[in-house]
């Protein structure tokens, strides 16, 4: 049975699933909240992870070291472009960035050094 991480690398590089994937070109693993729930947590009898919870399954990285990353959204001065970045960032606020020095797509090899704390 893999650990943790290996399970989430082996999801990532699967490309089965369209609520994860690598952002910033491999450093981070980008999951649509609502998406990953129903595709992956909501799965029958077939579970990926052992839990049906987002909120287990964030507390399983936080254990793992990921770290949840903010995005920095520059703001427009005029009304519409702002109306139109305040959508786009509602939208964007379902996807979640978490980050480990340790699970980076270019160095398999460090997959090792993920450990549970």
């Amino acid at each position: 049975s893999l650990r943790f991480p290996q399970k989430l690398w082996k999801m990532l590089e699967s490309g089965k699933f369209q609520s994860i994937w690598w952002s910033e070109g491999g450093k981070c693993v980008a999951i649509n909240k609502d998406l990953f729930e129903a595709e992956v947590l909501g799965r029958e009898g077939q579970q990926v992870f052992h839990t049906q919870k987002i909120k287990s399954f964030m507390r399983q990285l936080n254990a793992y070291g990921f770290t949840k990353m903010q995005r920095d959204i520059q703001r427009s001065a005029s009304l519409p472009e702002f109306l139109s970045e305040e959508a786009a960032a509602s939208a964007h606020s379902q996807i979640l960035y978490y980050y480990n020095p340790s699970f980076n797509r270019a160095h398999p090899w460090l997959l090792e050094t993920c450990k549970r704390r």
